[in-house]
């Protein structure tokens, strides 16, 4: 009992007051996320579109989230975290019930273009103001943290989705509104401006404006790492569009897909929070190498699935790549970033998850209808394999980086905490 007691204060004590408001923000918010999980079915089953036109569709949300997290990251860094949380998470509120009450399929593209443009904003402004709460040696934990917090609400979301879109698919959508405008209240009674725009140097803040595109485009390093992450999430997002659809395929009802896909989340409440405690001090690239490889074994058994029990089993062996591809890739991101331009590279690197939001439901219905199921499923084993090579070659670069950038901020520490105070009276 006192080992247990021990492991729980390692694992969730000194963490600032601000984290866990939105650790609780983002436990709500993904209490309520059904309609993602249940796009593919409530587009194909309830609206009777195409396998092709429910993947634009769902496309179509992750351009709208390309566009949402470019501008997320500049209003992060100019405008402020929290104002930009605010009207991220109001603005989908509103969009999500639009989508709901859409019949049409323009109106339906419409509705999701503009969702996952605000969704997607916030995404961000969470990530930055994370950072700018939580001491770097507590990140991993944090990270870990929240990450748990998104798996639990997203498990539960699973199941009670699946019995309600049984009921009245409209119920999904104003549920997750409703979920994102607690979410906006949380932050706005609760949450602070965390953007410190005096802390960065003179010369810092006078060319980060203009010179933070060039910044970031230059960063080969870090677009690298961007450029993996696109490559890992074009095969696990796979889970969202042509699961269900492969499922659906194989006679499994909505409910069943619910129960499946809510494992990975199960998982991951149950172990998520020993993976800080187990990867500690161990190559981030070979953690990251080893997640990849995972991920494709597991997407890649898809092919030989048929029944619930083995779909499962997939589901499973995916979530132990995804646990340990996460808090590594998120400590990284806080590394790789620098300190004034923290929103905008979280936006290039939440741009790389809208990439694949867009063109994996596109090219995962292409391929299944073009080429067969099994090949989609071969094929994200094989981009599992060669991402997991590509982060073993490309791995010490990004630890010298990161270790540069980390040497940078501590040599402005000393100046910025010697400067003498000014008199109280002038």
């Amino acid at each position: 009992m006192r080992t247990m007691r021990s492991w729980f204060r390692d694992t969730t004590g000194g963490l600032p007051t601000t984290f866990w408001y939105l650790w609780s923000g983002t436990l709500i918010n993904r209490l309520g996320s059904f309609v993602l999980v249940f796009l593919a079915i409530y587009l194909t089953q309830e609206r009777g579109f195409s396998a092709s036109q429910a993947g634009l569709v769902i496309g179509l949300w992750g351009v709208g989230g390309a566009f949402g997290t470019t501008a997320g990251g500049t209003l992060a860094d100019r405008w402020g975290r929290r104002p930009t949380l605010l009207t991220a998470h109001v603005g989908a509120a509103a969009m999500m019930l639009a989508l709901g009450l859409a019949r049409d399929l323009w109106a339906v593209a419409l509705g999701a273009l503009l969702l996952g443009m605000f969704a997607e904003a916030a995404r961000p402004a969470f990530g930055a103001m994370m950072i700018d709460v939580v001491p770097a040696k507590d990140r991993l934990r944090a990270f870990s943290l929240n990450y748990w917090a998104i798996n639990l609400g997203f498990a539960c979301a699973a199941v009670l989705a699946g019995l309600a879109a049984q009921a009245d698919y409209l119920l999904l959508f104003v549920v997750d509104a409703a979920t994102m405008l607690i979410t906006a209240l949380i932050i706005f009674i609760k949450v602070p401006e965390t953007r410190q725009a005096g802390s960065t140097t003179a010369v810092t803040t006078k060319t980060a404006p203009r010179g933070a595109l060039r910044t970031i485009l230059t960063d080969r390093v870090y677009l690298g790492f961007v450029a993996l992450n696109l490559f890992a999430a074009l095969v696990f997002l796979q889970h969202i569009s042509m699961l269900p659809i492969a499922m659906g395929d194989d006679g499994l009802s909505p409910a069943t897909y619910g129960s499946v896909i809510a494992l990975n989340g199960i998982l991951i409440v149950v172990g998520q929070l020993f993976v800080p405690r187990l990867i500690r001090g161990r190559s981030r690239s070979h953690v990251l190498a080893l997640a990849s490889v995972v991920m494709g074994v597991g997407f890649g058994l898809t092919a030989f699935a048929g029944t619930a029990w083995f779909y499962g089993l997939t589901v499973l062996i995916w979530t132990v790549g995804e646990m340990l591809n996460s808090p590594s890739n998120s400590t990284l991101i806080a590394e790789l970033s620098p300190a004034e331009l923290r929103g905008r590279y979280q936006g290039v690197f939440s741009l790389s998850w809208q990439i694949a939001g867009a063109s994996a439901p596109i090219l995962g219905g292409l391929v299944r209808e073009h080429v067969g199921n099994d090949a989609l499923w071969y094929g994200c084993a094989a981009l599992g394999l060669l991402t997991a090579v590509a982060h073993l070659v490309s791995g010490p670069a990004r630890e010298r980086r990161a270790v540069a950038l980390r040497r940078a901020g501590e040599a402005l520490a000393p100046a910025t905490a010697s400067r003498a105070p000014e008199p109280v009276e002038a």
